[in-house]
């Protein structure tokens, strides 16, 4: 009885450990601000704070991501770009086919979880991006007066 008990324990820890990837879709939804790119092995690209932040939004496997431009106070801006967005598991992995008029691409999530989203494009770079807060909300603003 203890042995199956071990045997259940150690499955479950390394069951969690690994990323589900109906659970990392689920995560997805929201507002994105990158971080760091892995460009190389040893070479990395520090962001601080961005001028624009990714908003996605997948329903049904389908969706978008768009920039957006945070607004002093509260609120964004829109821009023009806006890329369609197709999930789909592969190998137990998911991945993002996106498409745009110019050009198609996918990328491979590594994880995604309420606070932290990591993914690798074709050419092995690792996007690292963390949820976004706005620093000030008009909320903040309007305490103030």
């Amino acid at each position: 009885m203890k042995r199956i008990l071990i045997l259940l324990s150690v499955i479950m820890l390394l069951s969690c450990g690994k990323n589900d990837p109906i659970a990392q879709l689920e995560n997805l939804n929201g507002y994105w601000e990158i971080r760091k790119v892995e460009l190389e092995k040893d070479s990395v690209m520090e962001y601080g704070m961005s001028q624009y932040i990714d908003y996605i939004e997948i329903k049904d496997s389908t969706g978008f991501r768009k920039k957006l431009q945070p607004k002093f106070g509260g609120g964004y801006i829109e821009t023009n770009t806006a890329e369609k967005i197709t999930a789909s598991i592969e190998n137990n992995k998911l991945i993002l086919h996106y498409s745009t008029p110019f050009d198609n691409w996918k990328e491979e999530v590594l994880k995604a979880n309420g606070e932290e989203l990591v993914v690798k494009n074709k050419d092995e770079k690792i996007y690292h991006y963390r949820k976004y807060t706005p620093i000030l909300t008009e909320n903040d603003e309007k305490e103030k007066e």
